[in-house]
């Protein structure tokens, strides 16, 4: 596996799980916000390498009322912000704020936030790599023709890769953490050229 993959052109990630600690009540509020060991890291080492990293996450907590998008929209800035003291780049973030009964377009395992992304910077998704700690975050990038594919194991991915090999679509990759999975990504060889991207957008976006 490892000698057909190239370095990505960008990392899609998901949010919960993979670069902060879940919650099954949500995440409400900054305060409840907390860094995964070695997510911050990654984010460092992924900007040297020159990868941007653009965010695709389900928040159906502002579709339920617990959280307003206003509140979510501070939380991601401060994420933004802490990842840039840590010196890494958030270059974007996508979010559904859906619940699975709107049935929107959108909320993964729809391929939407990732359609979305490839429209405002021009990405090839065979040449992009998601990261996620769900079923539903590997289905999407599927769909979407992702062209990469790693699951963490934080959050809620031992279940999930117990769900996807019984179901007989295996991840490609299962990394322990945000930090292995970069481990792994960075081992590649480098990828054909890509397009420059700007340093970082200055707000939020949803599909």
């Amino acid at each position: 596996m490892t000698r057909t993959w190239k370095r990505p052109w960008a990392v899609l990630m998901d949010r919960d799980g993979v670069i902060n600690r879940d919650s099954p009540d949500y995440i409400k509020t900054w305060d409840e916000f907390s860094f995964l060991p070695g997510s911050l890291a990654a984010f460092r080492r992924l900007r040297t390498a020159g990868i941007p990293v653009i965010i695709i996450t389900n928040q159906s907590a502002a579709g339920r009322g617990y959280i307003s998008e206003a509140t979510l929209r501070h939380i991601h800035g401060r994420m933004r912000e802490t990842v840039r003291a840590a010196g890494g780049r958030i270059l974007d973030i996508f979010y559904c704020p859906h619940t699975p009964e709107q049935g929107c377009g959108c909320r993964k395992p729809a391929p939407g936030l990732l359609f979305q992304a490839a429209r405002r910077h021009g990405l090839d998704l065979s040449r992009c790599l998601m990261i996620g700690d769900s079923a539903r975050d590997i289905e999407s990038a599927r769909r979407a023709g992702c062209g990469q594919e790693i699951l963490v194991k934080t959050g809620n991915g031992t279940a999930a890769e117990t769900q996807l090999i019984e179901k007989g679509c295996p991840p490609a990759v299962a990394a322990e953490n945000l930090r292995e999975a970069t481990d792994f990504l960075l081992s590649l060889p480098p990828a054909p050229r890509r397009p420059e991207f700007p340093a970082e957008l200055p707000r939020s976006a949803r599909y």
